[in-house]
């Protein structure tokens, strides 16, 4: 499918913007005659009781952040214990209490999306354009066993806005929103655009956003080389390399109401010609995601019913961006001179895409598939008592291969990961009883089995270097097939002591088993192990057949003092979690295939995934309340503060990636249609590091951001300045820099990536967004 519309949106809607606003007046007359399925439907308003265990953003709390991001994640931001790990532009990966990635489980439109890719470039969350988020539900520790399994972290729900249709004997209704927006750092712009025409039976919804960057800059020189492996190439010393992208989205969604059923299916497509990574060795250049999502829901006498498929295709390509070298020769110092006539020569010796004498990049191939079926029910057993039950299908299909290039990476094709499965059948039930006004309790149980094999690998020639006939004869005399059998538990308890206290505590036992890349990748060749790292330190790793799941028990508990009005309120949060058998790692020895007996200091190196113990623990703050109110509007403050503290037991060593001491705090202001805000965030430096990885520690910082906006009847204009004082700092959770130069050799020698410069933040960044409803 072509984009010519959404190429040519920012455009556009610049032309139009105009007419729109004018046409909005008419518009709005039409909104009151809409009215929403009640058990479909999720309102706009912030709702009185946050679900058990869990906290909602909805539309209203999201808009501010939409012009100032086009990553999905990002939004997740001001929710306490959740921070992120840096990744590309629009692909950062959430992580509640220091549990990351696919230790949380993330569901987007109630399709559980696996990220496709030895980088996991593309996580569920990269798959919805933020504009398109009707809510966010984030469970964080203590998650319900009805909200998914296979995790050990907590779950993040996101889903698009809900199907609408026009009230009972009304006429058909028309409406939709156009937006854009522009930052100024690095030049990012943007568009989206929805519509829908709905009956009060039928409903056809389109939404498509569109959004590309170029490089962003620090707030000061942060490396002492411009050098990129590209003649005539270099970049500035504030560039922050390989930080740009491009993406589109699109979902046509169908919607049918008959009395209390519902039918709904969405087909979306997601096409990101590329986004570029500061923190892995290789780069996006194409991403093309299709997916087909059915949904049933009905209510009954008894209860309700949802019955849920879909369906997902990946095709996904990686090589070096355009700040990476591309071509590689004998020597690591080479320059690629390309002549007149299109010959190129290494070092003055001639040689061809795919010859003995050099390589022409290194492409990768992944090709994920994933199929779903779910089933739940709700009971209402009584008036006090709510049985939740259900049962999950997932089949996941995935092949990851390289192809020949030239020199070292020939004649043949290194496959990753060939013929790759991982299956998923659950069954659960949950039961949430209300036996007084003042008690609620949640009690859930969930028999979950992973099942996992994959075929015979080959590197690109047997008798290549890097040990790849060993690893791959030793990897196929092993049995790769494995079931997992696991158990999940939640109790969940919430006491009213009056109405400005609450308590809510719990116990969690959850287990996740590994992905495909701890399991199935074999290759201990460095060059091999560098591109399959999924936390962005610059190391490589490789998987182990031998893993087992992960087994995590937390317990957790939330002391929610407030108003009657919930004009005020303050939460704190502290948890405790212990892993048997996390999946850490340790350094190796290719040449012996065993632990390394010394290990390398201050290098980037080569791990191995193991089983290990693991204990975290910490606390979550957060409040707000009201300053004054007068003519000049109201005056509020917010803040919160996350602690998270993460060891290793059988190591002694602290958990790699583990955010530091971090606070926010907002002075707030609202009067007729304004709604500004001045924020201070403050992160302590990162001096506690995982010394296995050679993990890069971070200096503390202060950052200030100012927003603003004024929403008319059907207009919203949002502005605002990040890092107003344009401070250089580095991303305590960003990984290693390795954007630019020489990426696929280590360790690094001169204008290679450096060991010890840890992705900065960007820079100050100026943003505008408009918003029309019509």
């Amino acid at each position: 499918m072509s984009y010519p519309t959404l190429r040519t949106l920012p455009c556009a809607l610049m032309l139009a913007l105009p007419a729109l606003s004018l046409l909005c007046a008419n518009a709005h007359a039409a909104d009151d005659k809409v009215t929403s399925l009640p058990v479909v439907t999720v309102s706009e308003s912030k709702p009185d009781k946050q679900p058990a265990g869990g906290t909602v953003l909805d539309k209203a709390s999201l808009a501010p952040k939409l012009p100032a991001t086009s990553d999905s994640a990002s939004l997740l931001s001001d929710v306490p214990g959740l921070s992120l790990y840096g990744a590309g532009g629009v692909s950062s990966l959430p992580s509640i209490h220091g549990l990351a990635d696919d230790r949380l489980r993330i569901k987007v439109d109630g399709m559980d999306l696996i990220a496709s890719c030895p980088n996991h470039m593309n996580p569920a969350l990269s798959y919805i354009d933020p504009s398109n988020v009707g809510v966010l539900t984030v469970y964080a520790g203590i998650s319900p066993v009805s909200s998914g399994g296979d995790s050990i972290g907590g779950t993040i729900i996101a889903e698009s806005r809900p199907p609408e249709f026009a009230a009972p004997g009304q006429a058909a209704i028309t409406k939709g929103e156009v937006g854009t927006f522009y930052r100024s750092n690095n030049k990012a712009s943007g568009a989206n655009l929805s519509a829908s025409y709905a009956t009060d039976k039928f409903n056809i919804s389109y939404s498509g956003a569109s959004s590309q960057a170029d490089n962003y800059s620090a707030g000061g020189d942060f490396k002492n080389y411009d050098f990129t492996g590209r003649v005539g190439h270099t970049l500035g010393r504030d560039e922050v390399g390989s930080t740009a992208y491009e993406t589109r989205n699109q979902t046509l969604g169908l919607a049918f109401r008959n009395d209390d059923h519902l039918f709904e299916a969405k087909f979306s497509q997601q096409a990101m010609p590329f986004q570029l990574y500061p923190n892995q060795r290789m780069d996006m250049l194409k991403n093309d995601q299709n997916s087909v999502n059915l949904r049933y829901l009905g209510q009954f006498n008894w209860g309700s019913l949802e019955a849920r498929a879909y369906h997902e295709d990946v095709d996904h390509f990686m090589d070096f961006g355009a700040d990476k070298r591309y071509w590689y020769g004998g020597s690591t110092t080479a320059e690629v001179v390309t002549g007149s006539g299109g010959s190129t020569a290494v070092n003055g010796v001639p040689c061809s895409p795919i010859g003995s004498t050099c390589a022409a990049g290194m492409p990768m191939y992944t090709e994920g598939k994933t199929t779903g079926v779910s089933v739940k029910a709700e009971l209402a057993l009584n008036p006090q008592d709510l049985l939740r039950v259900g049962g999950e299908v997932q089949q996941y299909r995935i092949n990851d291969w390289w192809t020949p290039s030239g020199g070292g990476m020939s004649p043949g094709t290194f496959w990753n990961i060939k013929d790759g499965e991982r299956d998923r059948s659950a069954l659960y039930a949950e039961w949430e009883a209300r036996k007084s006004t003042q008690w609620m309790t949640l009690l859930g149980a969930r028999v979950e089995q992973v099942k996992m094999n994959a075929g015979n690998v080959v590197g690109y020639n047997p008798a290549g270097m890097g040990n790849q006939a060993r690893d791959a004869n030793a990897f196929n005399a092993l049995s790769h097939s494995s079931t997992d059998n696991n158990l999940d538990l939640t109790a969940l308890a919430r006491y009213t002591a009056s109405p400005n206290y609450d308590i809510e505590f719990g116990y969690a036992h959850k287990v996740r088993s590994p992905n495909v890349y701890e399991r199935f990748t074999w290759s201990s060749w460095q060059m091999a192990a560098l591109m399959n790292n999924f936390v962005g330190d610059g190391n490589g790793y490789i998987g182990n057949l031998k893993l087992k799941p992960e087994k995590a028990n937390t317990l957790s508990a939330t002391f929610d003092w407030h108003g009657a009005d919930s004009s005020w309120g303050f939460k704190a949060t502290p948890y405790y979690t212990q892993v048997d058998g996390y999946i850490d790692a340790v350094q190796w020895n290719a040449t012996t295939n065993a632990p390394a007996t010394t290990l390398v200091v201050d290098k980037f190196s080569v791990l191995k995934y193991v089983n290990q113990s693991a204990r975290l623990y910490g606390i979550d703050l957060s409040g707000h309340l009201p300053l004054a109110s007068s003519a000049w509007g109201d005056f509020g403050l917010k803040g919160l503060l996350n602690y998270t503290h993460g060891t290793n037991q059988d190591t002694g060593q602290r958990l790699y990636n583990i955010m530091p001491l971090n606070a926010k705090v907002a002075l707030t202001h609202k009067v007729d249609g304004w709604d500004n805000s001045a924020e201070l965030v403050m992160v302590q430096a990162k001096t506690d590091v995982s010394t296995m990885r050679n993990e890069i520690k971070t200096p503390g910082y202060a950052l200030t951001n100012l927003r603003g906006s004024y929403s008319w009847k059907t207009v919203r204009l949002d502005f605002g300045i990040e890092n107003l004082f344009d401070k250089l700092y580095y991303l305590p959770t960003g990984g290693a820099y390795v954007g630019q130069g020489t990426t696929m050799s280590n360790p690094a020698l001169p204008n290679y990536p450096q060991w010890g410069t840890a992705v900065p933040g960007m820079g100050r960044s100026i943003y505008v967004g408009v918003n029309v409803k019509f």
